[in-house]
């Protein structure tokens, strides 16, 4: 960004705020309008009557789900099309630096919600409910939950005074940046943070959370100072602890980008088991549709729910026993009981069975996992055994989630790797970039040439797991992660090639090369030049500034060579 469109963006009324959020929304219920906006902060964000819409039915609890007291949760809704917002310079730095997988949504909104229902006899209806909701693109859970937890209490005893408060302190935080560490006030109290880089090693702790113990006692003992050990990771042993003979084929499914409906208990066990699922496959990032909480008045009810043709590549979090009858024609459906945490003396969690889907019923049946779906790989024995006997050693549950993303990380990592080192075989040699040339081009992907590559440097290299692996990789290339891993790794490649093209341009001797050349010839170079200057600002190539500011010195010595009325018409353009 130019010093000029910093300054000028610091100056617009809140767009400090609006680098992490959208809004943040009231929604109370009416007698006569049923779930109804009451207020968004900061005053003039402007949502259609659409997202209004969404927003009022996802931010409520279903009927069925009976929560009293105070509910968390999450959901992801379509943003309406056509109404996408300009992005900021530093929203594509942010976008370019951050894990493919927490990266800003360009199509969807993120919503997290703090609900609260209680009895109030002062009421009709006889209860007070009412939901605090923060929109946003990006996929903090457990940060915006910790900012909602915060405000909760003021806005539940003062009213809406605080809402203001509060994104006044908002708009003073820094920007969202990969590798962010940041103490973030609010309320009173402080968030420390840090946002995830992608030059982070893989499985490496965040410094919150590798801090050394009289570190952690200090940041316990303030009252005020809350540390959080990620952003975005949900609680994985909670959500899989009654799944863990399943992890190995619930990640396949989710990896493969197969149509999944978990029908929850409560919008919180759903909001929190959807996306531990797709975080199960990170760093890869999960390409499909996925709503962590979805309701029959959706307007993606029927796309989602037809009978008609098959399933798309969705996961789904449901809680309207409703949507059982609707999921019979769905090949894998995760029907789950009331939360399986362990208390003291208590034995282990009973794990869900494998079911057929013809088995589902509407009201009456069981927790379980209905699918005839064949796993490629052998289970994990090693993992189940270790984290069931965590389990009866009461080994603490932030130290048995660690297992789990560990075991998911290493699997993710091993199938991708070999991914990784056949695409980067298609690169051009470094020698071929010229600057007379445009840049050479990738070759392209071969399935059948990679599925060759496998016997000499297969996941077999790296992962103790037996199975199909052929199979596996066959069946991930229909996937749409498939398609939105390998478009993501070929920009990153071809703006690697443009990179290293402009930078031998910049190298290049080009006044020489102008010496002999017409005029026509000297100014098409001059335009295309300077294009790609402007192309390499816009895109952020990584290219260095000493060389940008060269070839620039070196374009105003060659327009200076023309005659006057060539360089005024350069001049113009």
């Amino acid at each position: 960004m130019e010093p000029a469109d910093e300054l000028e963006a610091e100056s617009r009324p809140w767009d400090r705020l609006s680098s992490w959020l959208e809004c943040v929304c009231v929604v109370t219920f009416d007698l006569e309008l049923g779930q109804a906006i009451e207020s968004v902060y900061p005053p003039g964000v402007k949502l259609t009557e659409k997202e209004k819409s969404s927003l009022c039915y996802l931010s409520f609890p279903d009927s069925y789900s009976g929560c009293l007291g105070d509910t968390r949760f999450s959901f992801r809704m379509r943003q309406s099309v056509g109404r996408r917002r300009r992005r900021r310079p530093t929203d594509e730095a942010y976008d370019r630096d951050a894990p493919a997988a927490l990266q800003m949504e360009a199509s969807h909104f993120y919503g997290y919600v703090y609900f609260r229902q209680v009895k109030d006899a002062s009421v009709k209806r006889g209860y007070f409910q009412k939901s605090l909701v923060i929109l946003s693109r990006l996929p903090f859970v457990r940060l915006f939950h910790a900012v909602l937890s915060a405000i909760a209490p003021n806005f539940f005893a003062e009213a809406e005074s605080c809402l203001q408060t509060a994104c006044q302190q908002m708009d003073g935080w820094p920007r969202p940046a990969a590798g962010l560490l940041a103490d973030l006030p609010l309320m009173g109290s402080v968030l420390r943070v840090r946002i995830p880089s992608r030059n982070d090693k893989p499985g490496s702790l965040s410094p919150l959370a590798s801090m050394e113990e009289e570190e952690v006692v200090a940041a316990n003992a303030s009252p005020t100072l809350t540390a959080l050990p990620s952003v975005h990771q949900p609680d994985l042993f909670r959500c899989f602890q009654s799944l863990l003979i399943h992890t190995q084929m619930l990640w396949e499914l989710v990896l493969l980008g197969e149509p999944l409906a978990v029908v929850a208990p409560s919008p919180a066990v759903s909001s929190e088991t959807v996306l531990a699922l797709v975080s199960s496959i990170a760093p890869l990032k999960f390409c499909c549709d996925f709503r962590p909480y979805f309701t029959v008045h959706d307007s993606e009810f029927r796309e989602f729910t037809t009978k008609t043709q098959a399933p798309p590549s969705v996961i789904l979090g449901v809680t309207n026993p409703f949507f059982v009858k609707t999921f019979h024609n769905w090949p894998h459906v995760l029907r789950l009981g009331e939360s399986a945490e362990v208390s003291p003396g208590e034995d282990v969690p009973k794990q869900l069975r494998i079911k057929k889907v013809a088995k589902l019923k509407t009201l009456d049946g069981k927790a379980g996992v209905f699918t005839a779906y064949k796993s490629f790989l052998l289970k994990d024995k090693v993992l189940v055994k270790r984290v069931l006997k965590g389990i009866q050693r009461r080994r603490p549950p932030e130290v048995q989630s660690a297992i789990l993303r560990r075991h998911f990380l290493e699997l993710t990592q091993s199938f991708i790797i070999p991914l990784e080192r056949y695409m980067a075989s298609l690169m051009p040699l470094q020698r071929s970039v010229t600057p007379w040339k445009t840049p050479p081009q990738i070759r392209p992907f071969s399935q059948d040439d990679f599925v060759s590559s496998l016997d000499r440097g297969g996941p077999r290299l790296t992962s103790a797991l037996r199975g199909d692996w052929t199979g596996l990789y066959r069946k991930f290339f229909k996937s749409p992660n498939f398609d939105g891993w390998y478009r993501h790794r070929h920009g990153e490649m071809t703006r690697k090639l443009e990179s290293l093209h402009l930078e031998a341009v910049c190298e290049a001797d080009l006044p020489a090369w102008t010496r002999d050349k017409s005029e026509v010839e000297i100014v098409d170079l001059v335009v295309k030049l300077r294009e790609k200057v402007s192309k390499a600002r816009r895109r952020q190539l990584q290219v260095r500034e000493d060389l940008l500011a060269k070839l620039r010195s070196l374009i105003e010595t060659i327009v200076g060579t023309l005659p006057k009325d060539l360089q005024e018409v350069l001049e113009t353009q």
